[in-house]
């Protein structure tokens, strides 16, 4: 009974591990993209402002340029950076929050192994 109890721990932790696991990649995935986002931004506005007033400046839109007065593109690409900030910063407290929930994991499944070090043979057996 007590070996299939451990069995059903040990699954439950090896589920939720993989589980994070997924989720971590997700949110380190998301916050690259907006790393980029951000990046991309930045590296637009350091163009754009030195710029002359009465420069005609385009907008992309699919397929097409809309002409776009200088002042209206740069606070576009200000709200773009600010966004992509305010997303990062939001992404890595999601981060650290997984990443002690997946610390959390590895203790419970250190304290099962020791508590049963027969399932840790078990598990192994299974793996080959």
């Amino acid at each position: 009974m007590a070996d299939e109890a451990t069995r059903a721990a040990f699954m439950e932790i090896q589920a939720s591990m993989i589980e994070l696991t997924g989720k971590l990649k997700q949110v380190q995935n998301q916050m690259r993209n907006k790393e980029g986002d951000r990046k991309r931004a930045f590296l637009t506005l350091e163009e754009l402002r030195p710029l002359p007033e009465d420069t005609n400046t385009y907008k992309s839109i699919g397929r097409t340029f809309v002409l776009e007065p200088k002042t209206v593109l740069e606070g576009e690409q200000e709200q773009k950076l600010k966004d992509s900030e305010a997303a990062v910063a939001s992404l890595q407290t999601s981060k650290e929050y997984l990443e002690k929930q997946t610390a959390e994991v590895e203790n419970n499944l250190r304290e099962l192994l020791q508590q049963e070090p027969g399932i840790a043979q078990q598990i192994m057996s299974m793996s080959m």
